[in-house]
C-alpha cells in the first residue's frame, strides 16, 4: 500500500534527495520509496515509477514529497524518522563548514566581489535563468546542469562569447583551473599539458593517465557534450584552445571531443592550424589522421594522454599481457559465452569500448546510440548508463550504483556472457567507495557461476589518482581481491576484452596492449591565470573540494523563487 507524506517548505538539490532515497530503501519493510521535490516534471516520475498519490496533487515545487510501499504502515514512520536524521545531519555538516552561505546573488556579490566563475548545478529547467544572472555579474559558467534545452545553450555561449566570457556546459562534468578541480574531477598535478574536452569522463581519464606517469595538468576546459554540435557550432571549444594557445603553463594542448557534426570537426581542425602550440586531438569514433601542422590525432583515451605526455617529455610506456587460465578454458568449453557486456557511467568511456569493440571484431553494428546503448550486436553490449534515459529521478551512476550493479548481476547470469567491462571513476563529487560496491557483488556472482559449472571474466579501469578522496590503489586493490582483472586504462581494458573473446573463438592465445581573438582583457584568460573564485550554485561538496584545493568560495544555496511557480517567477524577474 502507498503512503505519502508531504513536508512543506523544505526544499533540497535533487542529488541529496536521490542519496536519501537509496538510504530509506534499505529501511526493514519498505517494498519501495522515493523522495522528491513536489515539480510537475517529479509529479510525473511519481506516476511512471507506480508511485503516485493524490495527496501528492496539492503539494508545491518547494514541497518535500515521500511516496512509501510498504505493506506495514508503521513502516512510515521510521521512513520519517530516517529522512529527518539524515537531513539533519546534512545540515549540521553544513553549519560546521567555514564555507560561507548566501541565499541571493546579491549577497554572493558582497561575500566574494572578487569572483570570476559561477558552478551551476540545479536542475536544468533552472539552470539557464541563473546562468544568465552569473553573466549579468560578468562571471565566467561552469554548467554541470543538464537537461537544458539546446537554444537555451546557444543563447548563453553566444552571449559569454560577446562578452568576453566563456561557458563552460551545460553538462559539463569536469574541468580542472589552475590545478581546482571543478565538478567530478581528480587530484592531479599541475604541470604542463591543457586539455579542452567535450566529456567528462573523457577529461578524467586522459588526466588521470597523465599524472599516473609523472606529469601534469595545467587547466581542463570542458565544454559541454553539445559543443560540438552543428547547432552550437563548436563555441566554447574554440574559445578554450585559443586561451590555451595564450596560456603560458600550456606547452601542450590535448582535445577530446565527442562525435561531432562533420562540418564543425572540420571548423576546429581549422583552428588547430592556427595554434602555437602541438596539439593532440581525439574525435572519438573517427579513425585518426595523418598528422599535419604540429596537430596529431589518436585513437583512443590513453593514445591520447601517452602521446602528450611524449610531446611534454614525460612519457612512460607499458604494457598489459593476459595468459591464460582455468577460467579461460571453462569459458571455451562453453560455445555459447562469445560475448563482451559493458556498463558505464562515464559516456565518453563507453562510446570509446563500443568504438574498440565495433573495430577490433569487425561488428556491423549501428551507429545510433538510443537512450545510451552504444554498442548493441548479436550479444555483445555497451551501455552508457549516465545517458538522460537513466537519470530520471535517480543520481548518476557515478553517485548512485544500483542500476549498474542490476546490469552487472543480469550479465552474470546470462549465459552467453564471457567478459563484464565496467569503468570506476573516482574523485571529487564521485561515490565514495565505487570498488567497495562492485567488489562483493563480482564474488557473489563468480561463486553462483561456479554452483552452475560455469564462468565469466571482469575486467574494470579506474579512472583517477593517488590523492584522490577514494584512493587510487585502494579501490585497484579491492577490485583485484575479488578478482576483477584491472587494466592500466579505459581502452587497455576494452583490448583485453576483445583479445579473450578472440581467444575464445580460436584467433588468438594471448592478449597484447600494448573564430574569435582573445583579446589581452579577457575575463577567461584571466579566469586561468590564478585559482578560481567561485560562487557555488546547487551541490554543496563541489564547493569543499574548490575549498580545499585553494580556489575561493561562497555556497549560494538556491531554491527556486515563487515556490517554484514559473509564471511569477518570470513576472518578479522582471519587476528587478
Amino acid at each position: 500500500m502507498l503512503y505519502t507524506v508531504i513536508k512543506k517548505n523544505l526544499y533540497q538539490d535533487s542529488v541529496s534527495l536521490m542519496l536519501l532515497t537509496n538510504h530509506l530503501s534499505a529501511v526493514d519493510g519498505v517494498n519501495q520509496v522515493q523522495v522528491m521535490m513536489g515539480t510537475p516534471a517529479n509529479k510525473d516520475i511519481f506516476k511512471s515509477s507506480g508511485l503516485y498519490t493524490e495527496e501528492l496533487e496539492g503539494a508545491n515545487p518547494t514541497d518535500l514529497c515521500i511516496v512509501v510501499d510498504t505493506d506495514d504502515e508503521s513502516v512510515v514512520e521510521n521512513v520519517v524518522e530516517e529522512t529527518d536524521s539524515y537531513l539533519n545531519s546534512q545540515s549540521e555538516a553544513s553549519q560546521q563548514s567555514t564555507i560561507p552561505v548566501v541565499r541571493t546573488w546579491e549577497m554572493a556579490d558582497k561575500k566574494l566581489s572578487t569572483a570570476d566563475v559561477a558552478l551551476i548545478s540545479i536542475a536544468g529547467e533552472h539552470a539557464t535563468a541563473e546562468a544568465n544572472k552569473a553573466l549579468d555579474r560578468g562571471l565566467n559558467v561552469f554548467m554541470f546542469s543538464d537537461n537544458v534545452p539546446v537554444e537555451d545553450e546557444l543563447q548563453l555561449k553566444t552571449r559569454a562569447q560577446d562578452e568576453g566570457l566563456i561557458v563552460m556546459g551545460p553538462d559539463c562534468g569536469t574541468g580542472i583551473l589552475d590545478g581546482v578541480p571543478m565538478a567530478f574531477a581528480n587530484v592531479v598535478e599541475k604541470g604542463n599539458i591543457g586539455i579542452v574536452g567535450a566529456s567528462g569522463t573523457g577529461i578524467q581519464e586522459v588526466s588521470t593517465i597523465i599524472g599516473r606517469n609523472g606529469s601534469g595538468v595545467s587547466q581542463a576546459i570542458g565544454t559541454g557534450g553539445r559543443d560540438l554540435s552543428s547547432e552550437i557550432g563548436a563555441i566554447t571549444t574554440i574559445r578554450g584552445l585559443q586561451v590555451l594557445d595564450e596560456d603560458p603553463e600550456t606547452d601542450v594542448i590535448t582535445y577530446i571531443s565527442k562525435p561531432p557534426a562533420p562540418e564543425v570537426r572540420e571548423k576546429v581542425v581549422d583552428v588547430f592550424k592556427t595554434l602555437s602550440k602541438p596539439v593532440v586531438a581525439v574525435f572519438m569514433g573517427d579513425k585518426p589522421r595523418e598528422a599535419h601542422d604540429n596537430v596529431h590525432y589518436t585513437w583512443t583515451l590513453e593514445d591520447t594522454a601517452r602521446k602528450a605526455l611524449e610531446l611534454a617529455s614525460a612519457n612512460k610506456t607499458g604494457s598489459y599481457h593476459f595468459a591464460e587460465d582455468e577460467d579461460l578454458q571453462k569459458i571455451k568449453e562453453n560455445s555459447q559465452q562469445r560475448y563482451i557486456k559493458g556498463y558505464f557511467c562515464g559516456g565518453t568511456l563507453a562510446n570509446e569500448a563500443a568504438m574498440i569493440i565495433e573495430d577490433a571484431l569487425e561488428l556491423d553494428a549501428s551507429h545510433e546510440h538510443p537512450e545510451g546503448m552504444m554498442l548493441q550486436y548479436e550479444s555483445h553490449e555497451v551501455i552508457d548508463l549516465g545517458d538522460d534515459a537513466y537519470t530520471q529521478g535517480r543520481a548518476h551512476p557515478m553517485i548512485d550504483p544500483t542500476l549498474r550493479v542490476e546490469k552487472m548481476e543480469e550479465a552474470a547470469a546470462d549465459s552467453e556472457t564471457a567478459v563484464i567491462l565496467l569503468d570506476n571513476v573516482i574523485g571529487y563529487g564521485a561515490h565514495e567507495d565505487m570498488a567497495g560496491v562492485f567488489a562483493p557483488v563480482v564474488e557473489k556472482a563468480k561463486e553462483q557461476a561456479a554452483s552452475e559449472g560455469k564462468t565469466f571474466v571482469a575486467i574494470a579501469s579506474v579512472t583517477g589518482t593517488a590523492d584522490d578522496p577514494q584512493v587510487f590503489q585502494d579501490q585497484v586493490d579491492k577490485l583485484e581481491a575479488a578478482g576483477v582483472i584491472v587494466a592500466e586504462s579505459n581502452a587497455q581494458a576494452t583490448q583485453l576484452a576483445v583479445d579473450i573473446v578472440d581467444y575464445l573463438n580460436g584467433e588468438k592465445t594471448e592478449a597484447d596492449n600494448g573564430d574569435n581573438e582573445v583579446s589581452e582583457d579577457d575575463k577567461v584568460a584571466a579566469l586561468i591565470s590564478s585559482k578560481p573564485r567561485v560562487i557555488n550554485v546547487g551541490l554543496k561538496n563541489f564547493a569543499e573540494a574548490i575549498k580545499e584545493h585553494g580556489g575561493e568560495v561562497v555556497q549560494y544555496q538556491w531554491a527556486p523563487i515563487a515556490g517554484g511557480n514559473k509564471r511569477l517567477a518570470k513576472i518578479l524577474e522582471k519587476l528587478k
